[in-house]
């Protein structure tokens, strides 16, 4: 798994060059919002259930189709087999916020995700909310946010939506 550090580092390593000034910058950055980072982590990590359970909630209340016979939540099985995706997106985004990278979340988790929705016929407009509202979510437990930190926050989400944008076929 990558992050932002060894990013950096294996792309000069592959040309054979030092670190220049566009390199230390990127690196810079990253160590600037580190603290940040760590804050929305920490804020995920103690309220993960309270977050999964409100994304759920509002995005039935919002889709209640999903629930009745034929969505894709009908059924205890597919309910819960629901609850743990966005768990899944949830910690995966957690691991992109610390690594300072979104590309890991290609090979952990959309790669596979898309090719077992597509078999499955699993419609990509409730994962993309939910992942919208997840976003939400930390974005109004982060205390005294700023322009930066929704960024920060909304990265990995943003780039699961857009990665699983492109396959809603």
């Amino acid at each position: 798994m990558k992050d932002a550090i060894t990013s950096v580092i294996n792309q000069y390593d592959l040309t054979g060059k030092y670190l220049d000034s566009s390199a230390i910058e990127e690196l810079q950055k990253y160590f600037f919002t580190a603290l940040t980072r760590l804050e929305i982590v920490t804020i995920i990590n103690s309220q993960s259930s309270k977050i999964i359970k409100e994304t759920a909630s509002r995005l039935y209340e919002e889709q209640p189709e999903l629930l009745r016979p034929g969505g894709n939540s009908y059924t205890t099985r597919r309910y819960a087999a629901c609850l743990r995706d966005i768990e899944y997106y949830l910690r995966y985004a957690s691991y992109a916020l610390i690594a300072g990278d979104a590309n890991i979340l290609t090979e952990r988790v959309l790669d596979g995700l898309k090719d077992t929705y597509n078999s499955l016929s699993v419609p990509i407009s409730p994962t993309v909310r939910s992942i919208q509202i997840l976003a939400e979510i930390i974005q109004n437990e982060a205390k005294q946010i700023s322009e930066e930190d929704i960024k920060i926050i909304n990265e990995p989400f943003e780039f699961m939506i857009k990665n699983l944008g492109e396959q809603d076929t």
